[in-house]
């Protein structure tokens, strides 16, 4: 089943962390994802804002959790950590 790549995001070092969109782009697309949503207009309902948001779809939930932990996106990953606040999960799609 496909599944949902869901980042929550406050960006503390916009230079930093563009070196980490640079990166991350290649490394989702390489294993099977694309993007559905990134960083467009959303409101809050409940739980803690990020001002951005980013929706991810791949195959399946191993195709992104193989994603996160691949060499390529973990290099990606290495300018996000210091240079951003965020909170990642996975979510397969009932269809």
């Amino acid at each position: 089943m496909p599944a949902l790549w869901i980042a929550h995001v406050t960006v503390t070092d916009a230079e930093a962390y563009g070196k980490y969109a640079e990166l991350a782009g290649p490394a989702i697309a390489k294993h099977g994802g694309y993007f559905i949503a990134r960083g467009g207009r959303f409101v809050q309902l409940e739980g803690q804002e990020r001002p951005r948001n980013v929706v991810a779809r791949f195959p399946s939930v191993e195709a992104a959790v193989d994603c996160y932990n691949s060499d390529d996106y973990q290099q990606a990953l290495s300018h996000a950590r210091d240079a951003s606040e965020r909170e990642l999960m996975v979510v397969e799609i009932n269809e």
